[in-house]
């Protein structure tokens, strides 16, 4: 099996039933393991086996159900799909314009109480007849195809509802119209209800133009972060400098890049060094230096000085490409309170259309006289109040702004979910290493015997170490080129996870590690224990040398904790969230680093595959937790914890490691996501009270049950003024997300 997972935009969608209709079928293509639609951005992201999937099976699903999936070959540029959008709002804009003109011109003539200021000629059926037809066969046309389809495939959602409503107003005021007589001979006075029809659909479809521009605006953050890709680079060729399109570039490639100018894509620097502001993929604005063999992202904006810098990574393999990548799927995903609005929303259709029935039936027995008149008004009410927008909107809505925003401040979510769960959370263990420190250690002291000499000492374990990726052995390798100290070449050199390292050097058989190392080679380190002590108060890392099995050396590494430890921690904890740090350091080390954080409880000497055993302990006590990590040694633990969160390292950014990533590696973006969750999860909390109770308040208002005992009906034109606000207001109130501080 070879699972894909890949986004199709979708043509035809209107409400939350439209969302589950497609989800259903797409879902019974056998090979599709998950299909989530999103009403927001107008896409379904479908996974699936592409050995037995091929995007015309999606296609044809997605058909089959009444609705359009552009398929690859479909899709057209981002310009293209903006002059597109523009066409369809301008298209939309002059169908709201002339429905609600003509609707406007029929109300003037028909309205009772207003209907005698109006021209003789405007009063004539006949005239408002011409009037209401083109809108409902012309600006309301969409309706009824949406309709045709959906009934075709055995499904209704809200166009349904619409195309019923505005047609039962639309053909009683035709009969009313033509056959006058039917209507006298029943004893009622035969009214056209022109004005109703034509003003529903230019209120239905002029709520759907301001919801289609404040939806545009959700996705602001995808388009920004394309936008920021450099359009040509400098590329150094043949021993000429000449400009080329960015999709030119090849891996390997030489860069030139001037002050000012944007970074074209990720790469090396093999010459000069410079300043770059990174703010636009980290979120922070303090501009960063950089010299030879240091990593550029980029779409970064390069301050001051020239460089040049190898290609490593282009095309969909960049940062950037990879952050847009991450926040379109985040916004495409679904959160799991959605389900609840989608479930209801797949029986809200069928249930309205009972619902309409009953009230006709009830009016038309029960209700005042005429009472086919109120029957059929009334009726129109319901099928109008009820469509269910603002329940597909309220949960997407908030997600497509809350995942941008987060996007924004170099902090990348990768699903809904993950948005969802963050703002449960109530416990979060830190890892020591490249997370709360720079994890970048040097060396503090270099203790030997009386008989050794510190530089043949640093020459040996250098060299030992030199094989090791350990930080540790990174600072000690420094610390040996930084003094000009030859290396010796190595045999038998083996790593010991969590332990040390040994080999053979100069004919010597050397371990070096700590005192768990020493342990398990049964070297005794008691005679020095005061003055490893000493040193890890000191917030040091000790490691011990043995040569041929004594004990020969204490080299001292000490790691500094980063700038935005400290603050970080305390936002964390004034939020009320419980602090641990984990790490595979002795424990008065450990202490010494948790003691200049802030921190209390903490958990050292733990090896890195026992992390995810300590995590599932504190879950076990009944806490949410989350794992901040680098996203790589720390993934078990990331991946068992209630939410991952991996700080971003570069251009190796951890996304399949962790829910979150922090590209801007800055400790306060962990209370930063944790807010960003809170209030989207508020927002979304509104939107959902507000659809569900403007259905449930208003559906029984529109049915007439005030009349009995207030003579109060709800207009249809009112009804569908309402319904239009409704969505406007959920997709509003999502937007203001966009000015939330985190």
């Amino acid at each position: 099996m070879e699972e894909t997972k890949k986004i199709y935009p979708i043509k035809g969608m209107h409400c939350a039933s439209c969302v589950r209709v497609i989800e259903r079928a797409v879902k019974k293509v056998d090979g599709v393991t998950d299909c989530a639609v999103n009403l927001a951005t107008e896409q379904a992201t479908v996974t699936y086996d592409k050995t037995k999937v091929t995007k015309d099976h999606i296609a044809s699903a997605v058909k089959n159900v009444g609705y359009r999936a552009l398929v690859d070959e479909e899709i057209k540029s981002e310009e293209e799909q903006k002059k597109e959008k523009q066409k369809e709002l301008t298209l939309l804009r002059n169908k709201v314009i002339f429905s609600l003109l003509f609707g406007g011109l029929i109300l003037w003539g028909s309205f009772p109480g207003i209907m005698n200021t109006a021209p003789s000629f405007l009063q004539n059926p006949l005239l408002q007849f011409f009037f209401a037809t083109p809108v409902q066969l012309w600006a309301g046309w969409e309706f009824y195809r949406s309709t045709f389809n959906s009934l075709r495939h055995r499904s209704a959602n809200m166009d349904t509802l619409v195309a019923i409503g505005t047609s039962v107003a639309y053909f009683y005021s035709v009969v009313v119209t033509f056959f006058p007589q039917i209507f006298h001979g029943l004893g009622i006075s035969p009214m056209p209800f022109f004005d109703t029809s034509t003003i529903i659909i230019g209120l239905i479809l002029l709520g759907r133009y301001f919801e289609s521009r404040a939806k545009s605006q959700t996705s602001d953050a995808i388009r920004k972060l394309a936008g920021l890709q450099a359009k040509t680079a400098r590329v150094v060729r043949d021993g000429n400098e000449i400009d080329i399109p960015i999709d030119k570039v090849e891996i390997g490639d030489s860069i030139r890049v001037r002050p000012g100018e944007k970074v074209p894509t990720d790469g090396q620097i093999s010459e000069g060094d410079s300043s770059l502001d990174e703010s636009m993929i980290t979120g922070e604005s303090i501009p960063v230096e950089k010299t030879i063999g240091d990593t550029v992202v980029g779409a970064t904006l390069n301050k001051s000085g020239t460089f040049l810098y190898k290609a490593t990574k282009i095309g969909s393999d960049t940062m950037l490409s990879q952050i847009i990548k991450l926040v379109s799927e985040a916004q495409g995903s679904k959160a799991p309170i959605q389900r609840i609005a989608d479930l209801i929303s797949s029986y809200f259709v069928p249930i309205v259309l009972m619902l309409a029935l009953a009230t006709f039936a009830i009016w038309y027995d029960f209700g005042q006289t005429p009472a086919l008149l109120f029957a059929l008004l009334n009726m129109v009410a319901v099928l109008i109040i009820a469509c269910p927008c603002a329940m597909g909107l309220a949960t997407p809505t908030a997600i497509m702004v809350g995942t941008g925003k987060g996007a924004e401040n170099g902090i990348l979510i990768k699903d809904a979910e993950s948005l969802e769960t963050a703002h449960k959370i109530n416990t979060i263990i830190f890892d020591k290493t490249g997370t709360l420190t720079n994890g970048k250690p040097v060396v503090t002291d270099i203790i030997t015997g009386q008989n050794e000499d510190k530089d043949k000492i640093l020459s040996l374990v250098a060299s030992l170490e030199k094989g090791s990726e350990h930080a540790l052995a990174e600072a000690i390798v420094k610390e040996a080129e930084k003094q000009q100290i030859n290396f010796l070449p190595v045999e038998n050199f083996q790593a010991i996870p969590g332990h040390g390292v040994e080999g053979k050097v100069d004919g010597k058989v050397l371990h070096f590690g700590n005192k768990r190392l020493m342990e398990t080679k049964h070297v005794g380190v008691a005679h020095v224990n005061e003055l490893v002590s000493k040193l890890e108060t000191e917030g040091k890392t000790t490691m011990f040398l043995t040569i041929d099995g004594r004990l020969s050396a204490l080299i001292a590494v000490a790691d500094t904790v980063k700038a935005s430890a400290k603050e970080g921690v305390e936002r964390l904890q004034k939020m009320g969230i419980e602090v641990v740090m984990i790490t595979g350091d002795n424990k008065r080390t450990a202490e010494a680093i948790a003691q200049q954080v802030g921190i209390t409880r903490v958990l050292a000497e733990v090896l890195p595959e026992q992390k995810e055993a300590e995590l599932k302990k504190i879950q076990a006590e009944g806490k949410k937790v989350a794992m901040v990590g680098d996203g790589i040694n720390d993934a078990p633990a990331l991946a068992a914890a209630d939410l991952g969160i991996a700080m971003g390292s570069g251009t190796d950014v951890a996304i399949e490691a962790a829910d979150i990533t922090l590209v801007n590696k800055n400790l306060g973006s962990v209370s930063s996501a944790i807010t960003l969750s809170k209030k989207t999860m508020r927002t979304i909390k509104i939107n959902l009270v507000w659809a569900f109770g403007y259905n449930i308040l208003l559906i029984p208002v529109a049915a007439g049950v005030l009349y009995p005992f207030f003579h109060l009906l709800l207009p249809p034109v009112l009804a569908s003024a309402a319904m239009a606000m409704s969505s406007i207001s959920v997709v509003s109130n999502s937007l203001l997300l966009k000015r939330a501080k985190i």
